[in-house]
């Protein structure tokens, strides 16, 4: 498999780098930039005192700022640790609407050296928008980007 596009330009980004909130916003807005028909790109940092999933570096509009583990789609993401492709968030059991725009969403949980440290949440106005290739690329780009964390 070859090197996708993102994953490529966030190792070009971050290299040298590795303060956690400094590479989280600027590969949210590698994302935001470079990827067509999305609303928002981000992160959600699990808070083990509370144990939720706190607002972290994004880019797009206003988002919830705490999710309860195993609620919504970024919830159940990092409850299950495995990437949630939805085509249509309005019938994903539990979605939490904190853009009424957002139609589909990607998750990816994020571990390092098996450390939960959240979740890579992309949500498009369209439906269906994440095609099985976009998981694959993104995938790549949240291993390099824990590869910089």
């Amino acid at each position: 498999m070859s090197d996708s596009l993102l994953a490529l330009q966030v190792d070009a980004l971050l290299e040298n780098e590795h303060d956690l909130v400094a590479n989280l916003a600027n590969s949210a807005a590698l994302l935001y930039q470079e990827l067509p028909d999305i609303n928002w790109a981000g992160y959600y940092l699990y808070d083990k005192t509370n144990q939720q999933l706190n607002l972290g570096p994004f880019q797009g509009k206003v988002a919830c700022m705490h999710i309860e583990l195993g609620s919504g789609v970024c919830g159940s993401a990092f409850a299950s640790q495995k990437i949630q492709r939805v085509a249509n968030v309005h019938e994903f059991p539990g979605h939490i609407a904190c853009d009424s725009a957002s139609n589909s969403e990607i998750v990816l949980p994020l571990t390092k050296n098996s450390q939960q440290i959240g979740v890579l949440d992309i949500d498009s106005p369209l439906l269906d928008r994440f095609s099985p290739e976009d998981e694959d690329n993104l995938t790549e780009f949240r291993n390099r980007l824990l590869e910089h964390l």
